[in-house]
């Protein structure tokens, strides 16, 4: 019977691996979409702060569907909005008086298409 147990252990092991490495590989997959969903949302979630001069939480409803995972925070001594989604991705919008919102430059690592 211990030996069946341990067999057993082995196998949840296993599959939990399993599954660990196939999660991380769709999230690293999905990266360059995150990267600019982000993008877009802190670009949007800024102008909505700062030349809409709503609050923060009322950005959020302009949003495209599906992205829901997407968390705004902001920092109002630079007049910057963030959004990220945890662990994944980060991207901010400075507000400039004369440009607008502006997203900071893309410090990250390139992507090429493949088609």
């Amino acid at each position: 019977m211990i030996i069946g147990k341990r067999r057993a252990a082995i196998w949840i092991a296993a599959v939990l691996a399993a599954a660990l490495v196939a999660a991380f590989l769709y999230a690293r997959s999905l990266k360059p979409q995150l990267e600019l969903g982000t993008g877009y949302a802190a670009r949007v979630a800024c102008a909505c702060r700062y030349i809409g001069n709503r609050p923060l939480k009322s950005c959020y409803a302009d949003f495209e569907p599906g992205m829901e995972m997407i968390r705004l925070s902001e920092n109002a001594a630079e007049k910057s909005v963030t959004a990220s989604v945890p662990l994944l991705a980060t991207r901010t919008a400075r507000f400039d008086p004369l440009l607008g919102c502006q997203p900071e430059p893309y410090r990250g690592e390139e992507y090429v298409i493949r088609r």
